[in-house]
This record gives C-alpha cells, sequence and structure tokens, in this order.
C-alpha cells in the first residue's frame, strides 16, 4: 500500500499508509482524531527494489551511452598503460613501399 501525506489543520502534516482506494478521502489524524485532507508536499517516489539493485540500474544506464573512462587516451595509449610504445620494425621507402627486413626475407610485401 502507498505511503499518502496528510496535513490536519491542528497538528500539522503527517504520513498514513492507506489503500489505493482511499487516495481521495481525507483521513484521521493520528493526533488529535480529525479529518485531515491530503496534500502532496514532497514528490512521490515508489521503491520496490533494494539501494543495491537500484544504484546498479542507475549505474547501467549512465554507461549505456557515457561510458566512464579512467583517461583521457584510448586502450593501448603508450603513456598510460604502464607499458612502453615498441618501435615499428617496419621499414618505410620514401616511394610508399615497406619493407620488414628482422621478418621472414623470402616473404614478398605486399
Amino acid at each position: 500500500m502507498p505511503v499518502y501525506e496528510y496535513n490536519c489543520a491542528a497538528c500539522g502534516p503527517f504520513e498514513a499508509i492507506e489503500p489505493m482506494s482511499r487516495c481521495h478521502e481525507p483521513t484521521d489524524c493520528p493526533f488529535c482524531g480529525e479529518q485531515a485532507p491530503r496534500v502532496m508536499l514532497t514528490a512521490p517516489s515508489v521503491s520496490f527494489v533494494s539501494t543495491s539493485v537500484r544504484n546498479g540500474h542507475a549505474t547501467n544506464e549512465r554507461s549505456a551511452d557515457s561510458p566512464k573512462r579512467t583517461s583521457t587516451h584510448g586502450p593501448g595509449c603508450g603513456c598510460c598503460s604502464g607499458g612502453t610504445k615498441r618501435n615499428s620494425k617496419t621499414l618505410h621507402r620514401p616511394d610508399g613501399s615497406k619493407s620488414f627486413p628482422t621478418k621472414r626475407p623470402w616473404m614478398i610485401s605486399h
């Protein structure tokens, strides 16, 4: 059953658990017993799951469109990944051709 807010003219605001069928009806004040009308003092909130599950859903929603990154550089970055960038052993010639002097010399380069 939902929790509704009521405002007693004599005692002030209070909350009461009432069935949804009685959502528009006033209820008795638990302090003085007078009829108090229903009011909305705070935004409605309904929670059917535990806090840890709700936090997990919020994290998944956030990561679906904007994943959290620990660095501004991409994966395999030489400065952030902890490793050093390997020097390429490919020989680039001015005409655009490549050769691999330390790799299988009997293979033809593409």
